[in-house]
């Protein structure tokens, strides 16, 4: 599902979502569905009409419709008692319209908050007492409604997340789709069926020359190779030019479930093998392609020579690099595996290359080579460079089809995604659309996003770089099961314990004296934790190496958190299926 633009009958600009649909016996068709964008605001109390009206006047040919809904607030300091806010439901032709709107009400609103908080409410009364009016006639009185406006919601949905909030319409789902002349298209979902659909999946990897010691540079060297297979059938083009032989088909298959049957074609240079390429993807046309690290290398690097030799990847296959440096397209999926493996794996990091990904997870040992003797191999033994080629095409497409395809689509079916951006966003943005969803059926208005502030100052006045960890990424130094009843090795570095032993007295003096703020005058042990600690840390310095039950001090459960909404909700998902 992709946001799209469409003329209504009036000739008007009006946002919509296309919908990509695969049926039953495999086909595919498209899906327009019109909606309007909207979002909230609030006003003072009792001033609802009144800026309803100014608003409607004021950006007329913008919006489209205001109406008054109720809403549960949990900003409300009693909204469990059932006490719902009424709020200013905006509607808007388009996205664009909506975004005009918004860049004018969002300053007032941040004005007029910070106007509230800075007033105090004897000073209301004050003014009340000597003037002998209320504020809410004084309010009145005023020509510019915008000083009214308190609040502003939901202004910051992604308008694809918006549509299929509001309509219940998930990737991963079967529907059925009927289209009625002039009117909107009708979208009913399909309870009855629950099978999975078997989309055409291609996974490739490309090899190319290099200088020595040197990462490939697509401006000046060639690909040698384009390996991929589709839905189980491998395929292998050769660049002749490169490689010093034809090679014949063969079969790479490293466990009896992971089956690799290659067919070869031996194309004479560069530009026919990526024009084979292009012209296969255009006879299958994929659902979805799958890559590893594919954002990075292999689609930058085909489309660049794709380019050298005149050809338009976008215009050929239709693939292109958006505004985050991701390669997609509209009628099919990318799905960069490497993206699953660094959320969602739990390898570390040293172990996230596709190699050790497919012993970890595919259970066996894939074809290794060094990469400074791949231009050698492709002229002195090209059947080697061959297997190994395959081998990275095969380790994708089982490692996809095994783990990354069943838990991104069991994803869609919850997250009102498209399944790029369930693979790529953080689990944070994938719970927190999770909970979006569950607000809107419960008529809670959505909180709004937490606003860093910037250049925000230390208690000494110096600039504070970084506040908190939000947003950090953590890495997992060693996989496993760690328990406290189990004994694990522990290799550890003495001169490290013996810094720590040095600085024993200026540590504590700092924990006492600027962290608990409490004079060194009023502790009378102080030696004798010293001596303590020193004791405990040389113990260590003497013998590092040591076989000790852990001890497990900490869970972050805020970080986990997350993952925990959303694998006990898809937990729920299949137990109900």
């Amino acid at each position: 599902m992709h946001p799209a633009d469409i003329l209504d009958e009036n000739k008007r600009l009006i946002s919509a979502v296309d919908y990509y649909f695969l049926e039953e016996d495999g086909g595919r068709f498209k899906a327009t569905f019109p909606f309007r964008p909207y979002f909230f605001v609030a006003t003072k109390k009792e001033y609802e009409r009144e800026v309803a009206s100014f608003l409607t006047k004021k950006f007329s040919g913008k919006i489209a419709s205001v109406e008054s809904v109720y809403k549960e607030d949990l900003d409300l300091a009693n909204h469990l008692v059932g006490l719902k806010r009424t709020y200013l439901k905006l509607s808007f032709l388009s996205v664009e319209d909506l975004t005009k709107v918004k860049r004018e009400i969002n300053p007032a609103v941040t004005k007029n908050k910070e106007r509230e908080k800075s007033s105090e409410a004897y000073t209301t009364m004050f003014s009340s007492y000597l003037t002998g009016e209320d504020s809410k006639t004084n309010s009145k009185k005023m020509v510019d409604q915008m000083d009214n406006l308190m609040d502003i919601r939901e202004y910051d949905v992604p308008y694809h997340v918006r549509v299929s909030i509001d309509l219940k319409i998930n990737v991963g789902h079967w529907y059925s789709v009927r289209g009625r002349g002039s009117l909107p298209v009708e979208i009913l979902p399909r309870e009855d069926l629950v099978d999975r659909p078997d989309p055409v999946v291609l996974a490739f990897d490309i090899e190319t020359t290099k200088l020595p010691l040197k990462f490939p540079d697509s401006a000046t060297d060639q690909i040698i190779m384009i390996s991929y297979m589709i839905d189980g059938q491998g395929y292998l083009i050769t660049n002749r030019e490169i490689v010093s032989q034809d090679v014949e088909d063969f079969e790479y298959t490293p466990r009896p479930e992971f089956e690799g049957p290659f067919i070869i074609f031996n194309e004479p240079d560069e530009v026919t093998l990526i024009r084979r390429f292009f012209d296969h993807v255009l006879d299958v046309r994929p659902h979805i392609f799958v890559t590893y690290n594919g954002d990075m290398f292999d689609w930058p690097f085909v489309e660049a020579r794709a380019a050298l030799h005149g050809l338009d990847m976008s215009r050929e296959i239709g693939y292109q690099k958006d505004i985050q440096g991701e390669y997609k397209s509209r009628p099919s999926i990318h799905m960069d595996c490497l993206r699953w493996v660094k959320r969602d794996s739990y390898l570390p990091v040293g172990s996230q290359g596709l190699k050790a990904v497919a012993k970890a997870k595919l259970r066996y040992n894939p074809v290794e080579m060094d990469p400074e003797d791949m231009c050698r191999m492709a002229s002195e033994e090209p059947q080697v460079l061959s297997n190994y080629s395959v081998s990275d095409a095969v380790a994708t497409y089982y490692l996809y089809m095994k783990y990354v395809h069943p838990f991104i689509f069991a994803l869609c079916t919850i997250i009102p995604m498209e399944p790029d951006e369930v693979l790529r966003k953080g689990s944070g943005t994938l719970c927190e659309a999770l909970l979006m969803v569950q607000a809107y059926h419960a008529n809670i208005i959505f909180p709004n996003k937490q606003m860093a502030v910037f250049n925000k100052l230390t208690e000494d006045g110096h600039v504070l770089d970084s506040e908190t960890y939000v947003g950090g990424h953590v890495e997992a130094l060693e996989s496993g099961v760690f328990r406290a009843d189990l004994p694990c090795r522990f290799r550890m570095v003495p001169e490290a314990f013996q810094n720590l032993i040095d600085k024993v007295h200026k540590t504590m003096k700092h924990a006492i004296e600027e962290e608990e703020k409490i004079p060194m005058d009023t502790v009378t042990n102080l030696d004798e934790v010293c001596t303590d600690i020193i004791e405990r840390l040389a113990m260590l310095r003497d013998c590092p190496n040591r076989l000790e039950n852990p001890i497990i001090y900490h869970l972050d459960v805020a970080a986990m958190y997350p993952n925990i909404i959303l694998t006990n909700r898809l937990q729920v998902l299949n137990e109900s299926l």
